[in-house]
């Protein structure tokens, strides 16, 4: 009687072998179409938080739109009810200017009651 115990691992490794292209055939499918699933998932999710952040920065938008209405709406009412607001604005903004160095001469001209006087100096007699 022969011996075919050699023949043994070599058929064992072949059964593996086949047992694991005949595993991947129907496999590979699958996993492919999990892999798609989950693919798409986070593509969905990313989307998702993509327009929350879209929504919340309109949110803030939105939210700085209605303070600058409020405090323009504030300015206009101080100058309509104090008139000296704008002349004080004016000097402020004027002693601002003048100290960051951005006003490099100042000239002064003589006015009466907020208007230029254009012939100081020459009177009448």
């Amino acid at each position: 009687m022969k011996d075919w115990s050699f023949l043994i691992v070599p058929a064992f490794v072949t059964m593996v072998f086949v047992s694991i292209v005949i595993g991947l055939m129907f496999a590979l499918p699958i996993w492919n179409v999990w892999k798609s699933g989950l693919t798409g998932e986070a593509a969905l999710k990313q989307a998702e938080q993509t327009r929350q952040i879209q929504i919340q920065q309109a949110k803030g938008e939105k939210e700085a739109a209605q303070y600058r209405a409020d405090a323009i709406a504030i300015v206009g009412k101080a100058a309509k009810e104090f008139p000296e607001y704008r002349q004080q604005e004016f000097i402020g903004a004027f002693a601002e200017a003048l100290h960051s160095g951005k006003i490099n001469q100042i000239i002064y001209v003589p006015t009466e009651a907020g208007i230029p006087i254009l012939e100081a100096g020459h009177r009448s007699k």
